[in-house]
This record gives structure tokens, C-alpha cells and sequence, in this order.
């Protein structure tokens, strides 16, 4: 029985991967709509040719990499329980007759350990094909030492997760999942409170933004968009790739506006400043805080669903799955599957959800800092530092696209400007654009 699951597994990835390869290789279309040929959103009007090409073929095979690995993941699990594996992990692990934590950490240990190797090879491609494009700049040793550090940064946190949630487990076999998204709240708001000052300075150095007259101008812009604010940080992020990036990272007295040094060395400094006024939306439309409260209920219903979805897996199938119960640590490879399950089938609402504050960043960066010509020049360079696909397929945007694909963002930018007569003149073929969207 569980040679024919795990064969029918294999055979349906197969068909899922092929089907996914001719969607996006050769099914897909990203064109520019008509109306918005030769405007300054068209990326012909500012892409060079080896870019145009670049970007396409970049974007399509990182666009497949996301499609397919992911039930990679799901299908590697499945054969873990199928094959036996995890039976043997658990035996292998019972190195404390007494304490069934420590057979639970050292369970994990090697499964966590086993999946690593096992998806080594996928993660240097990834690495090696950012390196070929030109999109990353880091050596193979700070690669590795990053890799490291993630594996044990990501291992300690699932670490205490997992203990405690099959302590609950055996525990509570009704009520676990409300008791963990109990515990989840504090620990979730404890992770985002220590990330800016504990995590992210492992893999970058954070330190105040060197160029002080840039910052006096940023911090007048906070003053102005009434952001308490005392400092920006910058990061070194040129060791490591060509991409531009500005975030808002952390809660409280902890949180963070830092700026990528290789955008400060790529833009100008009003390009720069509506990029800080873009994340100063984010803080004034509170999002970090609608984003914590989303993550909360999100966490709930998926901890709900998976007390119910499982339980009725090992029922039907825990023969061919080699489980006996739930409470077995033998079943993390089945919760995995489930969680990451969830996750991938929620993007599109979660995505959604984000491209609509990105949205309204824009627009409020736009009314901070009317300079619709510099928001413009801003969106083009970072398509071209990230070989960004300007109009992605549907299923790629739906899933991938946590902020607008810059086609929407020159536009939005462009009817905005429209909107309060503040378009330059260089940019009349996308006003007239605009306002035919705005006709439709």
C-alpha cells in the first residue's frame, strides 16, 4: 500500500511539474497592455534589450523554482513517511527513556538535518543563478557562513515550537491548537520585537546612516508625516547583491527604517526620499500593526483547520503513513506538509491583502511628497537592479507578488499625478494613458 501512495505521489508531482513548466515557459503572457506601449511604464522605454531578455528569462525560471519546490517539499515528506523514514528517525532519536522532549529535539535534529542536505543542491542553484545574472554579488563563503547561520537560527526557533506544541499535544488532544495559538501571540510579538537587534545584525551590519545631510532631509520628512524618528539606519547589502531595497522592520522601540547601501549608492536623493516616504505610509496607515493582527487570526485558523485535517489523515491513512497517533513525533513530517499547504494556498489572499497596502504606500509617499517624476525614475531603477518582471503572468502575480508589479506602480503613480496636475511634461504619453485606465 504505501509503494503505491508513494509511487501515485511521484507520478502526480511529475504531471504538476510539466504542466507548470509549459504555463510558465510557454503558456504565460506578461504583454503590455496597448494603451501603455511607449509610456514611461513600458520597460522598453527603459530596459536595454539585454535586460528586456535578462528579466524574461530570469523571472521565468525563478517563477517555475517557487511553483514546483515548494510541492517538492510536500512530496519529499510524504516519501519520508511512506518509506519509513520518520519511524526510523524516532527510533534513532529515543536517546531518553525518561524525557521525551530530548527524543523529540533529537527527532527533529535529523529530520531537520536529513531535509537540509537533501535540499542543499536546489538552494546553490538559487544562488549560482542570482550570481549569473548579476542580481547577487556574494562570495561562496559568506554564502556558506549565511546558510549556517540560518540553519541553526531556523532549527533553535522550530525547535521550541515543536517541543511545545506536542507537549500540548499529548497534553490536550482536543484543545491543543487553542492553547498554541495562545502561546503563538506573545512569541510571535517576542520574535518581531528581538529580529532588528538580535537576528538581522547576524547576516548584515546595521549602523546609522552615514550621510547626515540625506538624513536631516528624511527625518524632516518623518517630522513632516509626524513619525517620531531619531535615526535611519543603513545596511551593508553590496557585499551581497545588486538589488535595491528600503524596509520597516520591528515593533515598539525596536523598530527599524533601514535603507539597502546599495540604494543609497544607485539613487538620487529624492528618488531616496520617496522611498522613505513610501515606508513612512506604511508606518502612518499602521500597517505592521494590521499585519500582526492578520498573522494572529491567520495562525488560529490554520491551527484549527490542522486539528481537524489531521487527526482524520491518520485515521484514513496511517497505515500506509507508518503513524499511529497524532502525539507521535513521528507525524512532524505530515504537520510540515499541512502547514506549508496552508501557507501556499492562502498567498493569493495574503498577497492580495499586501499589494493593496503597497498600494496605498504609493500613494501616500505620493501625497507626501508630490514628486511624481522622481517616484517614476525610483519604480525603473528598481526593476532594473532586480531584473523585476514589469507585468507578470496572472498565477505568478497571484502568488508571488507582495507588492504591485511595476507596471501597476508606474501607472498608479501616473494617475495620481493626473489626478493633481502634477505630472511632468516628459511624461505626457503616460498621463493620456492614465486617464484612458481611468476611463475603463
Amino acid at each position: 500500500m504505501a509503494k503505491k501512495w508513494g509511487i501515485a505521489a511521484v507520478v502526480l508531482y511529475a504531471a504538476y511539474a510539466i504542466g507548470m513548466y509549459f504555463y510558465i515557459f510557454h503558456g504565460a503572457s506578461g504583454n503590455i497592455p496597448a494603451t501603455l506601449k511607449g509610456t514611461v511604464a513600458d520597460p522598453q522605454t527603459f530596459m536595454t534589450e539585454r535586460e528586456l531578455y535578462l528579466s524574461e528569462e530570469y523571472s521565468k525560471i525563478r517563477n517555475f523554482l517557487f511553483f514546483v519546490v515548494t510541492p517538492f517539499e510536500w512530496l519529499v515528506y510524504f516519501l519520508i513517511l511512506f518509506t519509513g523514514l520518520s519511524k526510523a528517525f524516532e527510533k534513532w532519536a529515543d536517546i531518553s527513556k525518561k524525557w521525551r522532549f530530548v527524543k523529540n529535539g533529537a527527532y527533529l535534529f535529523l529530520l531537520y538535518l536529513f531535509t537540509t542536505v537533501l535540499f542543499y543542491p536546489i538552494d546553490v542553484y538559487r544562488y549560482q543563478l542570482s550570481k549569473n545574472y548579476g542580481i547577487s554579488t556574494q562570495e561562496f563563503s559568506s554564502f556558506m557562513r549565511d546558510y549556517i547561520i540560518d540553519f541553526w537560527v531556523s532549527f533553535g526557533t522550530t525547535l521550541i515550537v515543536v517541543l511545545v506544541l506536542y507537549w500540548l499535544i499529548q497534553k490536550s488532544p482536543k484543545r491543543w491548537w487553542l492553547h498554541a495559538w495562545l502561546l503563538t501571540i506573545p512569541f510571535a510579538i517576542f520574535m518581531m520585537y528581538i529580529q532588528p537587534v538580535l537576528i538581522d545584525p547576524l547576516y548584515n551590519d546595521f549602523y546609522p546612516l552615514q550621510d547626515k545631510e540625506l538624513e536631516s532631509k528624511i527625518l524632516a520628512l518623518a517630522d513632516e508625516a509626524n513619525i517620531p524618528a531619531e535615526h535611519v539606519f543603513e545596511v551593508n547589502m553590496s557585499e551581497k547583491t545588486n538589488a535595491l531595497n528600503a524596509y520597516v522592520t520591528g515593533i515598539g522601540d525596536h523598530s527599524r527604517i533601514v535603507l539597502w547601501d546599495t540604494t543609497l549608492n544607485s539613487l538620487t536623493d529624492k528618488e531616496i526620499l520617496f522611498i522613505m516616504a513610501h515606508e513612512m505610509g506604511h508606518y502612518v496607515q499602521k500597517h505592521i500593526y494590521i499585519g500582526i493582527g492578520a498573522y494572529i487570526l491567520t495562525i488560529l485558523a490554520g491551527l484549527w483547520l490542522i486539528s481537524k485535517i489531521m487527526p482524520w489523515l491518520i485515521s484514513k491513512f496511517g497505515t500506509a503513513l507508518k503513524i499511529e497517533q497524532m502525539s507521535d513525533i513521528r507525524s512532524l513530517p505530515l504537520l510540515l506538509v499541512l502547514v506549508s499547504f496552508l501557507l501556499f494556498v492562502s498567498n493569493p489572499i495574503s498577497n492580495l491583502v499586501s499589494r493593496y497596502q503597497e498600494t496605498r504606500a504609493d500613494e501616500y509617499a505620493m501625497e507626501l511628497t508630490g514628486d511624481a517624476q522622481s517616484a517614476v525614475s525610483t519604480f525603473q531603477n528598481l526593476a532594473k537592479a532586480g531584473l523585476s518582471e514589469v507585468n507578470p503572468s496572472f498565477l505568478v502575480k497571484v502568488f508571488r507578488y507582495t507588492h504591485p508589479p511595476m507596471l501597476e506602480r508606474i501607472n498608479t503613480v501616473a494617475k495620481f499625478a493626473v489626478k493633481n496636475e502634477t505630472i511632468p511634461e516628459t511624461e505626457n504619453k503616460t498621463k493620456n494613458s492614465a486617464e484612458h485606465t481611468e476611463a475603463e
